[in-house]
Parts: C-alpha cells; structure tokens; sequence
C-alpha cells in the first residue's frame, strides 16, 4: 500500500544532513560548552555556529538567540518573562482567539493570577485586524502577542502592521512563528518583533529543541534557574546536538525556502482544488493564494466527521489531521474554526493537510483518487445527508 505523509505541519522527518552532523555532536564532539577545557571549547564552537545559523534565518543577531526545549518553552517564557519583568508597568495583555494553546492557556493562566487579557476576534478567513488591536491597547498593556501563520488554516497574519502599532505605543511584541519558520521570509527587524518563537522539529530538524528570539533590550525574567547558561536567560546545560542540528536545519531551510516555497504552493492549490471538483458540500478554511502558508490545505467537509475521514484515510495510508481536537481526547472542535464563526458541525468536519519536502504530485494524485469514495462511504451512513438529498430531490 502506498503511505503518503500529508502532516507535515505536527512533525517532519530530520533531515539526512542535520541527522549526520548531530550524530557527530554525539559521538566526538561531546563536551559541554561551558566547560574550559579543548573539549568544551570544541562544543561551544558548535553551539555558536548554530546560534548563527538560527539568527540568520529570521534577520537577527546571534546573541539575541536563546534555546529552548521548543516552541512551547519559548512561548512561554516569552509571555510569563515579560509579565514578570514588565508588571509594574501594567498587567494588561492582547491576544488573539487562534492562537496555539501554548499561547493561549499561558496567557488565562496570568489572567486567573491578577493580569489582565484582551482576546482580539478574527474574520470569517482567520485574519486579525490591526486595528482591532490598536483599539485593544490601555495605557497599562505590556504586551501584544500574535502569531505569524496559524498552525490549522494557514492564514498569514499582518505581522509588521501589527508591530509597528506597537512599536509606537512602546509595547513589547511577541510573535509564535512555529509554523511559518523556513516556509516563508521572516525579517524580525523590518516587521517591528521583540520576542520572537520558532521550533527545530517544524523545519526538518530534531524535536525538543526550539529557540526565542530576544530582541537586545528587551527584559524577561527568566523561567529556569540553574547555571546562568544563554546569558542567564535559560540555565540548563544545552542540547547540543539538537541545537548544532536546528542551526542546520535553518541553515538548509534558508537555502531552499524561495524554491520549496513555489513547488508547495502548486501541490496544495491541486489538492484544494482538485477536492472542490471531486466532492460536493465542502468549505474552504482559511484565505487562498499567497495569504496562506504554501503547504496548507484546510477543508471542512459537510455531513461527516473529520475523526472519521482521519481513521478512513490512514487505512489508505494517508496520514492527515483533523480540524477538532479527537486526538486530545477532547470532543470539542477546533477553537480556531469556531473564533472564525463555523458552526460546531461543520467544524467537527474538518481536515488538514500540510505538505513537505518529500511530497510529490503522485501523492496529491493518489489522495484525490481516494478521498472521494471515502467520503461516499462515510456520508451513506449519515441521516443528515440523507435528508439533505431528499429535500434535494423534491425541490428538483
């Protein structure tokens, strides 16, 4: 049976390259970098040349790179660092209805401790209005934290608008870029970021090793305390091999990004495409064209379930996600759809598929060959749609 990985945006495999040089970083090159001897020196080369090699990717500095254990330690020392160092100023915060979790849940936490949370609404395409923001801002917010690219419908946010709002009023910018990392330009200088989060496993680099970019100047408190490792930011001796191997990752990324970027935009206007034409009563999330990250398609398909169409799919070897959240254990849909005013059975229909490096037009083929008659099978079980083609049928 043919497999085709279209889940790109959970995980991707690392790299054959970033894969050989960590292995190195395990086997010779084994110091800790914060040790004086050659060995440790040997390390710490390793560890800054990665460092670089991160900072280059989104147009920063070397010394305003941490590591992290991810995106999720990123985000939340962003957003609990700057509370933390920024409270006597004020204790109010802005953020959007579709961000990560990882941004979403540490942002309630500092609202049920004393702070403050303003959760600016979406359009029906996901976009966040930056004017939206501006009217959100009180003489006592600190912070405005809004992701680059949303991780299920792929739509674009106005970045630079939205920092240079806050720029001029003086308050501190977080961005989660987990998910628009290596896939399209991040510049953190030209679009206004202070705080910036990204992740290794997102760009064919190791899991468990992200970074925070901190704009020089900007205070946070930290999270972990220990050692004093990266500037006292994030004590802990470091990964070494998953950083040297993110630093690769990145470097590989920014190489082939303009490139990957125009073939993945070709497979996943086919694959959108091609599921409008071959099966009926199915909405588009999310903008098209250019607004959306260019290896992402999310659909919600009418009177099925998208936990169904998932477990369907995966017999057929194709491995996908779904709008709402079955694999959490939770049976509530994805807030993301919601906050751009689906309705929770059309929501509960939803399927992402995100593209990579490995995929083929032979694989958008082979799931629109599949996909139809799964979504048959499944809809011939479905009262709903049975009574949508009766009624059908009498008004014809």
């Amino acid at each position: 049976m043919r497999r085709v990985y279209l889940d790109y945006s959970a995980t991707t495999p690392v790299d054959p390259e970033v894969a050989q040089l960590m292995m190195t970083y395990y086997t010779e090159k084994y110091g800790n970098p914060s040790s004086v001897h050659g060995f440790g020196q040997e390390a710490k080369e390793g560890l800054e040349k990665a460092r670089e090699q991160v900072a280059t990717l989104i147009g920063a500095q070397p010394t305003e790179i941490t590591f992290t254990s991810g995106g999720t330690e990123a985000d939340n020392l962003a957003i609990l660092g700057t509370a933390d160092a920024q409270q006597k100023k004020g204790k109010h915060i802005i953020t959007s209805a579709v961000e990560h979790h990882a941004v979403l849940e540490t942002c309630e936490y500092l609202e049920k401790n004393g702070f403050d949370l303003t959760v600016v609404p979406v359009d029906e395409e996901g976009f966040i209005d930056p004017q939206a923001v501006a009217k959100a801002i009180r003489p006592d917010t600190i912070l405005i934290t809004i992701m680059h690219a949303n991780n299920e419908v792929g739509t674009i946010q106005p970045i630079a608008e939205i920092g240079k709002i806050a720029q001029e009023k003086g308050i501190i910018f977080h961005v989660d870029a987990v998910q628009s990392l290596g896939k399209i330009p991040i510049d953190v200088k030209a679009m206004n970021i202070d705080l910036l989060t990204i992740s290794s496993h997102k760009i064919y680099g190791p899991k468990g090793v992200g970074a925070l970019y901190i704009r020089k100047g900007v205070k946070l408190t930290p999270r972990v305390f220990g050692g004093g490792q990266e500037k006292k930011r994030r004590s802990g001796t470091e990964n070494l091999p998953g950083i040297v191997g993110f630093g690769k990752a990145c470097e590989l990324a920014g190489e082939r990004m303009e490139e990957e970027e125009k073939r993945l935009a070709v497979l996943r206007d086919k694959l959108m495409d091609g599921i409008l034409e071959r099966v009926d009563y199915v909405k588009v999330n999310g903008p098209r064209g250019d607004k959306r990250l260019p290896n992402n398609v999310n659909v919600s398909i009418l009177y099925v379930e998208g936990e169904s169409l998932l477990l369907s799919l995966d017999m057929m070897g194709i491995a996908a996600s779904s709008g709402s959240a079955c694999t959490s254990g939770s049976l509530d849909p994805s807030h993301v759809l919601l906050a751009m005013g689906l309705k929770h059975e059309v929501a509960h229909g939803s399927l992402r598929f995100s593209l990579g490096r490995q995929n083929t037009e032979a694989d958008i083929d082979y799931v629109l060959e599949k996909l139809p008659a799964i979504v048959d099978r499944l809809r011939a079980m479905s009262p709903l749609y049975d009574q949508i083609l009766h009624n059908n049928a009498k008004v014809q």
